[in-house]
């Protein structure tokens, strides 16, 4: 897999949890606000050497006792081929896990719920739920993009475990009656609006 970036101890990526923090690098999305273009642009990505999962698994096994799980972030990590083997391992050594994700690939989101590899989920919603609006954020031409989101959203309402539907609020692209809409859409769970910061 590959890894762009580890934090080893994290209060904030998981309500309640101590964690470790891995970013995966590469993403299908190319949303303009991106606060982690390094793990996004091919041509940011190869300025940095792939960290090792053999690095990871060797911290980890050094914090079997204190960490109370793994969060797997990016870049987007569904679209990572061996995501699913790596989950695996990491669930081995009695970690929970947290998956982060744009939605865009549902049979992965079903797959790794359906193995029981997943302790929780966090999806990006990016605004509201209409095809050029998610185009217009996303960047992407993909024609079935909104579909395969809906899809995600239905898979985590069945699924049974924790998940988090959340919008990074941007005034270029939301205005007020949009977030109020997506509110009142996704008011039947844990549904967070969060302010755009612009980064230094």
């Amino acid at each position: 897999m590959r890894i762009g970036g580890f934090t080893k101890q994290s209060f904030i990526d998981w309500e309640g949890k101590t964690t470790a923090v891995i970013f995966t690098k590469g993403c299908n999305f190319r949303c303009g606000y991106c606060h982690n273009p390094e793990l996004v642009y091919p041509e940011l990505m190869e300025r940095s050497e792939d960290i090792p999962e053999t690095e990871i698994f060797d911290f980890l096994s050094t914090r079997k006792n204190w960490l109370d799980g793994v969060v797997i972030t990016g870049g987007e990590p569904t679209i990572q081929k061996d995501l699913k083997v790596f989950i695996v391992n990491v669930k081995k050594m009695g970690f929970a896990v947290k998956l982060d994700t744009n939605g865009s690939s549902p049979e992965v989101l079903k797959d790794l719920l359906k193995a029981d590899l997943l302790h929780y989920v966090a999806m990006d919603i990016k605004t509201v739920l209409e095809i050029e609006s998610y185009q217009n954020i996303c960047r992407v031409k993909d024609r079935q993009l909104l579909l395969k989101v809906e899809e995600s959203i239905e898979i985590l309402k069945e699924s049974g475990i924790d998940y988090q539907l959340r919008t990074t609020a941007v005034p270029k692209f939301h205005t007020k009656e949009m977030i109020d809409e997506l509110q009142k859409e996704f008011s039947y769970c844990n549904y967070q609006v969060q302010e755009y910061r612009e980064t230094k």
